[in-house]
């Protein structure tokens, strides 16, 4: 299987063009104080064909770094047809954990099902039909008991026979499964907000900076 085809699920790539009157060492000089942050270490190659290239690593990053959901990536300098361009191909475990975390919830709630105790429990049909036979039978005194001239035993309630008010006994509680699928429904909307946002600022950040902004 071609990675290719997943990874811009953590993977966020971009091409921006640079002024024409800028060379790849300047591009690269006005982008260096953004991997100046505490955590983050770079390097800058010079490649064949005089592109240039900008590789960078963050650890432990600073919430107040700028491109701190970014674990790293690479910066290149390349001749465009209209001139030289920037191309960015940077990688983020954040948006992984974002994409991720829906599947484990959901997972979480199938197991929570599968694993119900009261999933083959007596069905609320099975149960009433049972107490029904129970409801017509002809309770009988035992002789010492009639002798003594004691009552009859009363029929039981409709509302113990129902287990409780309301008519649901244990075995109609379903299993809850509303938490997990609520925290599903929230990091799925986190990664689609995230992966879209992300690209836009982060695009918007190296043209600003670029542009000496």
């Amino acid at each position: 299987m071609n990675l290719r085809l997943i990874d811009w699920i953590w993977h966020v790539r971009g091409t921006l063009p640079l002024a024409p009157a800028q060379s790849g060492d300047d591009a690269l000089d006005r982008l260096a104080p953004l991997f100046g942050q505490p955590g983050t270490s770079y390097e800058r190659a010079s490649l064949d064909g005089a592109a240039q290239e900008l590789t960078f690593t963050k650890k432990d990053q600073a919430a107040q770094d700028k491109m701190s959901v970014f674990d790293g990536g690479t910066l290149r300098i390349e001749a465009g047809a209209d001139g030289a361009v920037l191309r960015y191909h940077l990688i983020s475990r954040a948006l992984l954990f974002c994409f991720l975390a829906p599947l484990l919830f959901l997972g979480i709630a199938q197991l929570t099902i599968v694993f119900d105790p009261h999933k083959n429990a007596p069905t609320e049909k099975a149960e009433k039909t049972k107490k029904a036979d129970k409801k017509d039978e002809v309770v009988q005194l035992n002789p010492i008991d009639k002798a003594l001239g004691a009552p009859a035993p009363e029929k039981p309630d409709k509302d113990d026979e129902d287990g409780g008010k309301g008519g649901s006994g244990k075995h109609g509680k379903k299993p809850a499964t509303t938490p997990a699928y609520v925290f599903a429904g929230i990091f799925a909307a986190l990664y689609l907000i995230g992966r879209i946002l992300e690209d836009r600022l982060i695009r918007r950040l190296f043209r600003k900076t670029l542009a000496g902004e």
